[in-house]
């Protein structure tokens, strides 16, 4: 067994059986009116979404007449990606795909447009975002999201952890969350990581660069070995999506570079952090 996250194995599986499928020269529509199935199940079961279970591999196995040297690998995989990530030991948390990508991804971008990114983010900070987008969380919920975000900002420092190009509106900087000391706080350890950890980049994209792709949403764009396709994932106040389609990731990636072209150099993110720090919001 290897050391990737279950979600990475689920996503490798998917992509062997959708192979396999099309190798048999089956569709998506066949391979349901064959087992019995919806095509929106196989469907899932190709994108990972759940990873397909030890009985759905046994199914499509027969179906596709695998050997028994690649059945094996394919129920072996089935059954790692079942296994459990640290994120599931939380309630309630609802990003545990997102987590399981990025362990295993080898770039991560992002885009955020409201709040300072969670890689930055203090305890204090995060607990005063969550509470303030979801003022009726029980508090051990609170607390276990708290504790998760803290947990989840240890990718950076692991062994071969993977890049971060991090954009933040300058907007994010500018909207007090907390009192004075959390703001203050924050935006120190916010310039301090950027500055200190490998591996990151900070910039911000200021008000002068007025509406933008990006001003109605935040994203990731995660990467991954040339193997695996890349995926963006989107989040706005109606929910979250996990894109893959050639087209969306076109789109995303063409939103990036509008947003690099506008935004502030490193050196004079750095310097307006600091400048802010030493604003009224974090007095």
């Amino acid at each position: 067994m290897d050391d990737r996250s279950p979600t990475s194995r689920g996503r490798e599986l998917a992509d062997l059986l959708r192979e396999l499928r099309v190798q048999a020269g089956l569709t998506v529509e066949d391979v349901a009116r064959q087992l019995r199935r919806s095509p929106a199940k196989i469907g899932s079961i190709e994108t990972a979404s759940p990873a397909a279970s030890p009985k759905d591999v046994r199914e499509l196995a027969v179906l596709y007449r695998v050997d028994d040297q690649q059945f094996t690998r394919l129920l072996a995989l089935a059954r790692e990606a079942k296994q459990r990530g640290w994120w599931e030991e939380y309630e309630d948390l609802g990003i545990g795909r997102l987590i399981g990508l990025a362990a295993e991804a080898t770039e991560l971008t992002s885009f955020e447009s409201s709040v300072i990114p969670w890689m930055f983010q203090t305890e204090e900070y995060a607990r005063a975002v969550i509470k303030g987008i979801l003022p009726g969380i029980a508090d051990h919920i609170l607390n276990e999201r708290v504790e998760a975000r803290l947990r989840r900002q240890e990718l950076l420092t692991r062994e071969a952890a993977p890049t971060f190009w991090s954009l933040v509106d300058e907007m994010a900087l500018l909207r007090p969350v907390g009192d004075s000391t959390v703001m203050g706080e924050q935006l120190r350890k916010m310039a301090e990581t950027a500055a200190t950890v490998p591996g990151i980049t900070l910039q911000v994209v200021p008000l002068s660069a007025g509406a933008h792709p990006g001003l109605d949403n935040s994203f990731t764009l995660l990467e991954f070995p040339s193997s695996q396709p890349a995926v963006v994932y989107v989040e706005n106040i109606t929910g979250s999506q996990y894109l893959n389609r050639a087209s969306d990731l076109d789109r995303y990636r063409e939103a990036l570079k509008y947003l690099d072209k506008h935004a502030l150099s490193v050196e004079d993110s750095r310097q307006l952090i600091e400048e802010l720090d030493n604003s009224p919001i974090s007095r």
